[in-house]
């Protein structure tokens, strides 16, 4: 099992299993998309085959809805027996997200969660490299997927690859979710209580606690995972590429909460100055800024993505030229202002 995180401080390891197939139906053609915020995802490479037993694939995604794509994205791989992995790198520009990888102890299922957000019409991919055991005929089918909470429209989030006759398949749509309940409902605020989510159509999912991911793995019919920390009643809910299902009951947080994390500190801004109408893409730097949102004289900037260490953002129109204060503020708090120069 192996355990990547981008962008940030590596994180503790996830037990992995190989996940289950889910269900699936075939795709409608040509349906538009019923969802503001959507994500579709596809792949593509160099693929193992014939005589050759390495190479490499891309898997990639695109917002494509009304609205930028927030919330965490989650992104899985399989691979056919015979076919591995040693893992993925994913390839964005600017750093304004956090990318966390895990890898299953046999090289087959990867699992990857992308925070941040995702620009309308924004392609990002991640790079495999495949190997395959010499001397064994090379089949079976590649499954990339991709699941969002805020992504309501289940179509184009399943791909997959025939090696055996070297093609796309046609595209498929995962039956919807269903929660049944939880093996466990009460545990600490500090977080690392085992639960086990029940259920059906919940492969590929990511567990969401309050909204934030737990670290663990689903087959059909079951999500295990160690909750993060907490405080209070949380909701519990299996986000798959067929949906999103909710628990009938919730996880209750019992004694302390964990610690806020720190404060966030802006250091600069690599544009400071930009015509009053708005509009102007700014990039701000500093640390513990996951999660930020950032504000422009106390006016929230539009197309917001935060990593550790910078975030991206477009500066909103200002009431009048001059000083204004930009903030981050997260979970930790608010930073300490800097000025930027709205332009008449």
């Amino acid at each position: 099992m192996i355990t990547r995180l981008a962008a940030a401080s590596l994180g503790a390891a996830l037990s992995m299993t190989l996940l289950t197939t889910g269900a699936a139906v075939a795709a409608p053609a040509g349906t538009p998309s019923t969802s503001a915020q959507h994500v579709t995802v596809s792949q593509s490479g160099n693929y193992p085959g014939g005589f050759f037993t390495s190479g490499n694939m891309a898997a990639s995604w695109v917002s494509s809805g009304t609205s930028d794509l927030t919330g965490p994205t989650h992104f899985t791989v399989d691979l056919p027996p015979g076919v591995t992995t040693d893992g993925a790198m994913f390839y964005s520009t600017p750093y304004d997200y956090t990318f966390t990888e895990t890898l299953s102890p046999d090289g087959r299922h990867l699992e990857a969660v992308l925070t941040g957000t995702r620009v309308v019409g924004k392609s990002e991919f991640m790079k495999l490299s495949l190997r395959t055991t010499p001397g064994v005929p090379v089949a079976g089918v590649i499954t990339v997927t991709a699941a969002n909470p805020n992504d309501t429209d289940p179509t184009g989030h399943v791909s997959r690859y025939d090696l055996g006759s070297g093609s796309q398949l046609p595209a498929t749509v995962q039956a919807a979710p269903a929660v049944t309940g939880l093996g466990t409902t009460t545990g600490p605020g500090a977080g690392g209580t085992p639960v086990t989510v029940s259920g059906s159509n919940l492969a590929h999912g990511m567990v969401l606690v309050g909204g934030v991911p737990a670290a663990g793995t689903c087959t059909d019919t079951a999500c295990t995972v160690t909750t993060p920390g907490g405080s209070g009643s949380a909701p519990v809910s299996v986000v798959t590429p067929g949906g999103t299902a909710t628990a009938p009951a919730g996880f209750d947080y019992t004694g302390a909460a964990p610690p806020a994390p720190p404060a966030p500190v802006v250091s600069s801004l690599t544009t400071t100055s930009g015509p009053v109408t708005g509009g102007t893409g700014v990039y701000v730097q500093g640390a513990n800024l996951t999660y930020g949102s950032i504000a422009f004289g106390g006016v929230p900037a539009a197309h917001v993505s935060c990593g550790p260490s910078f975030c991206s953002a477009t500066a909103p129109a200002g009431a009048a030229p001059g000083l204004v204060d930009v903030t981050v503020t997260t979970a930790g708090g608010t930073s300490a202002p800097v000025t930027y120069t709205y332009t008449a």
